[in-house]
């Protein structure tokens, strides 16, 4: 029994090490040692393009949103905005109204009537689209001006489905959540750089991409496009790439209880997102993205229930065998614990990355409490300090 726990225990920490820094590693021998993808570009490709942003009580941020699109350095000057307003009880739709009736052949107001929330708006907007391209975008996130096409390049290649640009923090105050988010998504990035050129992102971000109207997906309204575009594309033979050049900004959460919230709402199917589309881990079929899926997703999403485990079965293996590793290894657990929570306003970045490390790992565990509890809920709530 002690051994098969042994056993375990290791696994579960070499996971673990394997998910947060073994990945990273492997990922910089593959780029280097592997081809890189080719994009088949070209600047012939001009199709009409919808903007379509979907919003929730967004009145702080929406007009400067509008004009920040109808800033956008478009190629060919044949795109439209539509705001997809879902349920808003603010003002809203009342600024939204104001600059459709100033540009009506630019911007127009979809109300949805029944808050589903941001997917379900998405797609209804999407029925009342006439661009050939499709490009998303939150209401809070502003896109530089050359973004738009290169979006639109990316798609110019066939084989492409689905484009994910960049997303950027731009904070006014420097604080400890935002930086630590900010460092956390660099890492991010850098790892989808290289699973671009290799193969295909695993996941994107809702802040900037794009996709071809004629291969929109509808998805269960509880999930997100981010999570669950990527590896549709790869399954329906195309692929899904990162554009670097393609930018948008915006606010990383300033305060703790903004980033949890945020990141729960982002783990609301955590559990479920590692089944849907089973085929994605095909690796006979799918090869280097079967790879990158299962490490920088499947096992990712898991790091609450690793973490669990290598604790509780560390616990027993010391209570059981008395052995004084395993004393040592539990009191190294419990030290990281309480310094990351003691030290959460740390000035220290090894500190506050380790503590920013562990609330993401929490707030994993509260989503899938919740989905487990079916209290998960599709709606997204702004957070203050994020506009």
């Amino acid at each position: 029994m002690d051994s098969s726990m042994k056993v375990l225990f290791w696994i579960f920490t070499f996971l673990i090490i394997y998910t947060m820094i073994g990945y990273p590693i492997l990922l910089q021998f593959l780029s280097k040692v592997l081809p890189h993808k080719k994009l088949q570009v070209t600047s012939t490709y001009n199709p009409t393009v919808t903007i379509i942003v979907p919003a929730h009580n967004e009145e702080s941020v929406i007009e400067k949103k509008i004009l920040n699109l109808l800033d956008l350095n478009f190629t060919n000057n044949k795109f439209d905005i539509i705001i997809a307003s879902d349920n808003s009880t603010d003002g809203t739709n009342e600024i939204v109204k104001k600059y459709a009736s100033k540009y009506p052949h630019k911007v127009s107001l979809y109300k949805v009537r029944d808050r589903k929330g941001k997917t379900n708006a998405q797609d209804e907007a999407v029925n009342h689209a006439s661009g050939e391209v499709i490009i998303f975008t939150d209401a809070n996130s502003m896109l530089d001006r050359e973004s738009a096409n290169q979006l639109v390049l990316s798609l110019s290649d066939k084989n492409v489905g689905y484009v994910a640009g960049k997303l950027i923090y731009t904070n006014d105050k420097e604080n400890i959540t935002s930086q630590s988010e900010s460092s956390y998504w660099d890492i991010d990035l850098y790892m989808r750089k290289i699973e671009s050129g290799l193969s295909s992102i695993t996941a994107g971000n809702g802040s900037i991409y794009a996709v071809r109207k004629k291969d929109y997906m509808v998805i269960d309204p509880i999930y997100s496009h981010d999570s669950v575009f990527p590896p549709k594309f790869v399954i329906s033979g195309k692929r899904a790439i990162y554009n670097e050049n393609a930018l948008a900004f915006e606010k990383a959460g300033e305060t703790d209880e903004d980033e949890f919230q945020r990141k729960v709402r982002m783990s609301r199917k955590i559990i479920m997102i590692n089944f849907i589309d089973f085929e994605k881990y095909n690796f006979f079929k799918y090869g280097l993205f079967t790879l990158f899926y299962f490490s920088h997703r499947t096992l990712r999403n898991n790091l609450y229930f690793m973490h669990i485990v290598v604790f509780l079965l560390n616990l027993i293996l010391v209570i059981t065998t008395k052995n004084t590793s395993f004393t040592i290894l539990l009191i190294g657990q419990l030290l990281i614990y309480f310094t990351s929570f003691f030290g959460r306003k740390s000035e220290n970045k090894y500190i506050k990355f380790l503590s920013y490390y562990i609330v993401t790992i929490l707030a994993q565990l509260v989503g899938a409490i919740k989905e487990i509890s079916g209290k998960s809920k599709p709606f997204w709530e702004k957070a203050e300090s994020t506009r």
